[in-house]
């Protein structure tokens, strides 16, 4: 097994679920604009899109991973398992389902059930990059004071 690095920073409470949402939301919209443009879209609606959904998933994971790590900080097992990454992907995906559907939707005047379907698209994508960025950043940056 090798060894593990050093931290880049260790910071707990506000400050370290700051940095998480900002280098989260910075990779998503990259990604999501890229892949609207890809999809034949304007720059003008994939990026309006991709930073529309970006603060509503801003909002979204600042909530999430509060009430997260509240829980998790009531939990007698620390760390965070594998199987508690994905409760984690799930959980925060799931909800964002239900913010971000409508505002699809809206933003590109199709119906519910396409805004859905273009969202479970993504939702498939982000559900693993949730998955891995959350890893990652646990790996660089430690864990939260609620799961050490």
């Amino acid at each position: 097994m090798l060894p593990r690095p050093p931290l880049l920073f260790s910071f707990q409470g506000p400050w370290r679920r700051a940095c998480y949402v900002a280098l989260y939301e910075a990779l998503a919209i990259a990604v999501v604009t890229l892949a609207m443009l890809a999809g034949q879209q304007d720059l003008a609606t994939a990026g309006g899109l991709a930073v529309g959904s970006s603060a509503i998933a801003v909002t979204w994971n600042w909530i999430f991973n509060l009430f997260f790590e509240r829980w998790e900080a009531r939990q007698p097992v620390r760390g965070r398992s594998a199987t508690r990454r994905i409760a984690h992907a799930i959980g925060f995906e799931g909800g964002l389902v239900i913010w971000l559907v409508p505002f699809m939707a809206w933003w590109l005047d199709v119906g519910l059930w396409s805004a859905l379907l273009l969202d479970l698209a993504l939702l498939l994508f982000f559900l693993v990059y949730t998955f891995a960025f959350t890893w990652a950043f646990d790996r660089l940056f430690g864990l939260p004071a609620a799961a050490a």
